[in-house]
């Protein structure tokens, strides 16, 4: 039987990592953490000390300070992978997880779907002739070094990036590879895992070609997979259940998004809100229930797309606001306060409200007892 070794990398919010890791130990599988070098020390001894008692986690040997865009996601993923492949002998899969994921079916499902299929699953699609890049560089990505954190360090990074290609230090693709390009959220046999580490170990120069590309996790253990695997024992698709809003953003799920998760063709899915408490509790009882029947239907994204682009009347999904051709009325204005600290701001809109007597809102900042207007 399936057993299943997640591969969990996270940064914050130790109490739902705890129970993220115990609801998925629970049944048998296991799990090992990395958890980002950022993050204050005193969460991760929490985490450390709450789960020191299950034999069913592990932890990353080492732990890096982690960014996104960079070749620390990666090299953090090894970690964990390595930690988990030495703790776990018994397991037979490596699923990749954040701590915003979720299971949306039954572990008895999982481990079924798993038996049942001798096979990777993982996006995979090739990196010049696909359009899975919408915005932004695309070979650049490959062929020049990047050395700087792009949301961070945006001067450095352009101007690296720019220097460059003015003095053409362009460099070639490790020339038995094929560059490959999907999701991160990925599910691999333990053979295949085996392989990746030992061509880690083998390949310095792929891994030093990787460790200065922009958003490798998107582009690495893809490539590596179909390198390595047979094409007939791949699955280019992702077990996880996500979805990106008409900005590019990751789709947030709330407590009325139950049935369509579990309806979805898919294991787990991603993001789940902070604040969607009873969410979490019916998804993490639901992993535990050997009972569950699920009935597939796969219609979330297209179900999605339709709500978006219709609207709905009082609901999440109305018309854009630049849409509805609504004003303020005659002789009103707008006036919008910006502050780069945020409790400055909320400070200068009290004040107004008292002095001035003008209505003002504070519903931009994201607390839970910010008092909203009617919405209708």
């Amino acid at each position: 039987m399936a057993r299943i070794a997640f591969i969990l990398l996270c940064h914050k919010d130790p109490e739902a990592i705890i129970r993220q890791a115990e609801m998925l130990t629970a049944v048998g599988d296991y799990m090992a953490i990395h958890f980002d070098a950022r993050a204050k020390v005193e969460d991760y001894r929490m985490i450390r000390a709450a789960l020191a008692g299950n034999p069913n986690v592990t932890f990353a040997r080492k732990r890096i300070k982690c960014g996104w865009g960079e070749w620390s996601l990666v090299q953090a993923s090894l970690y964990a992978v390595e930690a988990a492949v030495e703790a776990f002998p018994r397991a037979t899969h490596f699923y990749m997880l954040s701590g915003d994921c979720m299971a949306v079916k039954s572990a008895a499902f999982a481990h079924e779907f798993l038996d049942n299929d001798d096979a990777d699953y993982i996006e995979s699609f090739d990196f010049f002739e696909s359009d899975w890049i919408k915005t932004g560089i695309k070979e650049d990505r490959l062929i020049y070094r990047h050395y700087f954190n792009e949301r961070v360090q945006k001067k450095r990074f352009y101007a690296a990036y720019h220097l460059q290609k003015r003095l053409g230090l362009t460099r070639a693709i490790p020339a038995d590879l094929q560059i490959q390009i999907g999701s991160q959220w990925w599910c691999l046999r333990r053979r295949t895992i085996e392989w990746i580490l030992d061509f880690t170990r083998k390949r310095r120069d792929v891994m030093r070609f990787f460790a200065t590309t922009w958003i490798p996790d998107e582009t690495f253990f893809q490539t590596l997979v179909r390198h390595l695997v047979p094409e007939t024992e791949i699955r280019t698709r992702t077990l996880t259940f996500l979805m990106f809003t008409d900005y590019g953003m990751p789709v947030t799920f709330y407590n009325d998004h139950y049935d369509l998760l579990l309806s979805q063709d898919a294991l787990f899915a991603r993001k789940i809100s902070p604040e969607a408490t009873e969410l979490k509790t019916r998804l993490g009882a639901l992993y535990a229930n050997e009972e569950a029947t699920f009935q597939i239907s796969d219609e979330g994204r297209n179900l999605y797309r339709f709500l978006t682009g219709r609207g709905r009347i009082g609901r999440r999904f109305a018309s854009r606001f630049w849409e509805t051709e609504s004003s303020l009325g005659r002789q009103r204005e707008l006036m919008i306060v910006i502050c780069k600290k945020w409790h400055v701001a909320k400070r200068v809109i009290q004040r107004i409200r008292q002095v001035a007597n003008v209505p003002t809102i504070d519903y931009l900042f994201n607390e839970e007892d910010t008092p909203l207007p009617d919405l209708g």
